[in-house]
């Protein structure tokens, strides 16, 4: 009956802890799709260089090469000056053409930075250099944008920053609560060993080595759950979180088997020491 009994404790526990522990990879996803929405927004700033009139293929073919070597360029686009025509009369209605007789507009190049280099001063240099080339007329973007966003990135950084330490300081303390519950039962257990001459840690080590491999299985159930939950919103909603690459998985795997492992070590030390440092006659007061 009392074996039953500590079974179904051990499972409740395992079940609170990975409650818990999916709340920690909760936190892990929304940090890293946060981080992903940024750099999708960062990336999103389009840096348009209009070349001059008279620029030709060679010229073109330098620049290309010069942004394929820089890091603060993710991708490109060139837009001929058909292509321009075609979408200044699809956008404006009007074809200048018509009536000047000749195509105004220039070619450029549609340069969207990295999300490294997305910094509004960073855009400036980037644009500063791009304008000293002599087949360079300008470099246009949104410089107001940039700056709006790099300002808004810093404070929703910090904000939820703040909110994830608190997050995982109330997970932490339900998970020790919790493991002091489990060992709660077995206080008895833990005054005999100590009386009969067993060390601190002869004491504590069934204790701590049975917490941490439930804190591990307690790990892979949330890891299962939030795998789950990742699959149904990306696959079948068609929404996308953050990507998913390996770095991001092993990230998301390490920090909740990790917390699992150290937090249930931790109160599992911090529980059974409470018990061995108690004398007999508490132990039926609490």
């Amino acid at each position: 009956m009392r074996k039953h009994r500590f079974r179904n404790s051990y499972i409740t526990a395992a079940v609170s802890v990975a409650l818990v522990l999916c709340l920690i990879g909760l936190e892990c996803i929304v940090l890293l799709s946060a981080g992903a929405l940024v750099a999708r927004m960062r990336e999103n700033i389009t840096l348009t260089a209009v070349l001059t009139q008279s620029a030709d293929s060679t010229q073109c073919a330098q620049l290309e090469r010069i942004l394929n070597a820089s890091p603060s360029c993710s991708s490109f686009q060139y837009i001929s000056r058909e292509q321009a025509l075609k979408e200044h009369i699809a956008t404006l209605g009007e074809d200048p053409s018509s009536f000047l007789g000749y195509n105004p507009l220039s070619a450029s190049y549609e340069i969207h930075p990295s999300d490294q280099y997305s910094a509004p001063e960073q855009l400036e240099e980037l644009a500063t250099n791009l304008e000293e080339l002599p087949y360079v007329t300008e470099v246009l973007y949104p410089r107001d944008l940039a700056d709006l966003m790099s300002s808004n990135v810093s404070e929703f950084s910090v904000i939820l920053l703040v909110i994830a330490v608190v997050l995982l300081l109330v997970a932490m303390v339900l998970i020790v609560n919790t493991i002091r519950l489990q060992i709660y039962s077995q206080r008895f257990l833990i005054n005999t060993m100590t009386l009969v001459g067993a060390t601190s840690w002869v004491t504590r080590r069934p204790f701590v080595l049975r917490n941490m491999l439930m804190g591990f299985i307690a790990g892979l159930v949330a890891l299962a759950v939030l795998s789950g939950v990742v699959y149904y919103v990306e696959i079948k909603m068609g929404i996308l979180l953050f990507p998913l690459t390996w770095q991001n998985i092993a990230f998301v795997s390490v920090v909740v088997l990790c917390s699992g492992l150290l937090i249930t070590l931790w109160a599992s030390l911090i529980a059974t020491g409470r018990y061995i440092r108690m004398d007999n006659n508490s132990l039926y007061e609490i």
